[in-house]
C-alpha cells in the first residue's frame, strides 16, 4: 500500500507520448470539459513526420517539420518533460525514468513506434557510413537529401520494411522525388534505381497500384516485390535483398552494391511497452491490446490507446488519427459518464504518395484495403493530381500545427 509520503500524483487523464496521437487527443479531452489532462513527453522539438520526405526529396526544409513541444502542447494541458520506465496497470500508475511515480484515472497510450536498425545485420554500423541514410530519422534527413540531390550515376536502393510500421507507403516518397529531379538534371538514365517492397504489388489496392506502376515504369525503377533487406556490408557497399522470405527464414537471395542506400528499417512498439502486461502476450510487435473498433484495451478497463502504438488492424499512418482521436475521445467520455460506448472506428487509414516534384496520388483505404475516399463515391483523388500535393504539401502543416495538435480537427 503507499504511503502519504509516496503516493504518486495523479492525473484524471494521463496521455503518454507527445505526438500526433498524443496531443491531438489531449487537446480534444481537454476541449471537451476533461480539465485534468498530462501528457508524458521526454523530447522538447515536436517532429511532423510526413514532411520528413519533402524534407528528403528536396521540396523542403528541415525546421519547416520541427517545433518547441511547449509550443504545440494544448493550453490547458500539462506536459510531463519525462519518459516512461513502466506501466503498473493494475495499480493505475506510470513509473518514470526520474523515478516519479504518475497515478491516473484513465490512461491512453499514444507512444508511437520504434525503428529497429539492429533487427538487419549490419544496418545500424552502416548507418554511420557516408552512402546510407534513412528519411525516418530527422537526425538523418538532411543527409539522405544531400545523398540524393548529389548522385549523378550509379545504383540507389531504397527499402520498405515488412510488419507493422509508421505510414509504410512513405517508404516510396523520397524515392519518386529523386527520380523526378535526376530526370529534370538530365542524369535518371545513368543511375539505377532499384525499389524493394515485401508485398506482391506496389502497394495492394488496384487503383493505386495502377498509378503507382505508371510512375515506376516512367522513371524506369527496378521493382523488387515480395522481398526485404535482410543484410548490409558498409564497408564493401552491398545489400542481401530476400525474396519470399523472411529476415530470418528461407528465400531467394539477391546480393546488390549500391552507391546510395535510403532504408526504411524495421519497427515496432517501444521497448519499455513491450515488456508491460498492456501488450498482447501473442503480439510480436508489442502493441497495446486494444478493441480495435473502440480503442479501449481488451483487459484494463481504464487504459486506451491510439495512433502507432495501439494494436489495430488498419495501416498505421497520420492520416488515421484524426478519427481514431474523436473516437476515443467519446468513447472515453462515455465510461465517465456511465454510458455504453456509442463509437466505432472505421479502419480508415491514408497515404499520400509524392510520385513527382508537384504531384500526388492519395490513397484512402480501411483496414481491409477498400478504398475509403473522403469524398464519398468519388475515388477521383486517388488520380495523380497536383491539387492534393497543394494540399499534402502547403495545407495539411498548416492544420497540423495550427487545428490537430490542438483537437480541433
Amino acid at each position: 500500500m503507499t504511503s502519504a509520503a509516496t503516493r504518486p500524483v495523479h492525473h484524471d487523464v494521463l496521455v503518454i507520448g507527445g505526438g500526433n496521437a498524443g496531443l491531438s487527443i489531449a487537446g480534444r479531452l481537454h476541449r471537451y470539459g476533461v480539465e485534468d489532462v498530462a501528457v508524458i513527453e521526454p523530447r522538447s522539438a515536436h517532429r511532423y513526420q510526413p514532411l520528413f520526405s519533402h524534407v528528403a526529396g528536396g521540396r523542403a526544409r528541415a525546421r519547416e517539420a520541427v517545433r518547441y513541444q511547449g509550443d504545440v502542447t494544448p493550453r490547458g494541458v500539462a506536459w510531463i518533460q519525462d519518459a516512461v520506465a513502466t506501466v503498473e496497470p493494475e495499480e493505475s500508475v506510470v513509473v518514470l525514468r526520474s523515478g516519479a511515480r504518475v497515478g491516473y484515472s484513465h490512461l491512453i497510450v499514444a507512444s508511437g513506434i520504434q525503428k529497429d536498425f539492429d533487427r538487419i545485420p549490419g544496418l545500424a554500423a552502416a548507418m554511420e557510413t557516408p552512402a546510407v541514410s534513412s528519411h525516418y530519422e530527422l537526425e538523418t534527413i538532411r543527409k539522405t537529401s544531400h545523398l540524393l540531390k548529389g548522385l549523378r550515376a550509379g545504383t540507389v536502393v531504397f527499402t520498405q520494411p515488412a510488419g507493422p510500421a509508421a505510414c509504410a507507403g512513405a517508404s516510396q516518397k523520397p524515392m519518386y522525388l529523386a527520380c523526378d529531379y535526376w530526370r529534370a538534371q538530365g542524369v535518371l538514365q545513368d543511375i539505377r534505381v532499384v525499389m524493394v517492397v515485401p508485398d506482391p504489388t506496389v502497394f495492394g489496392i488496384p487503383m493505386i497500384d495502377e498509378e503507382l506502376d505508371r510512375k515506376i515504369d516512367e522513371y524506369g525503377i527496378e521493382l523488387r516485390t515480395s522481398s526485404q533487406l535482410v543484410e548490409v556490408d558498409g564497408e564493401r557497399q552491398e545489400v542481401v535483398i530476400r525474396r519470399d522470405g523472411r529476415l530470418e527464414g528461407s528465400g531467394t537471395d539477391e546480393r546488390l552494391h549500391y552507391d546510395v542506400l535510403n532504408v526504411v528499417p524495421p519497427q515496432s512498439a517501444p521497448d519499455w511497452l513491450k515488456a508491460t502486461t498492456l501488450s498482447a502476450p501473442e503480439d510480436e510487435g508489442g502493441f497495446v491490446e486494444v478493441d480495435p473498433y473502440t480503442l479501449r484495451h481488451r483487459r484494463y478497463k481504464n487504459v486506451w490507446s491510439l495512433g502507432d502504438s495501439a494494436g489495430t488492424l488498419n495501416s498505421k499512418s497520420g492520416g488515421a488519427i484524426r478519427e481514431q482521436a474523436k473516437v476515443l475521445a467519446g468513447n472515453l467520455l462515455d465510461v465517465r459518464a456511465g454510458r455504453p460506448l456509442a463509437r466505432i472506428y472505421s479502419g480508415y487509414s491514408v497515404a499520400p504518395f509524392t510520385v513527382s516534384r508537384d504531384t500526388v496520388v492519395f490513397a484512402e483505404f480501411d483496414d481491409e484495403y477498400e478504398q475509403k475516399p473522403t469524398i464519398p463515391f468519388w475515388k477521383g483523388l486517388a488520380r495523380e493530381r497536383r491539387l492534393t500535393w497543394l494540399f499534402d504539401r502547403h495545407i495539411l502543416p498548416w492544420v497540423y500545427w495550427n487545428l490537430i495538435l490542438q483537437g480541433r480537427a
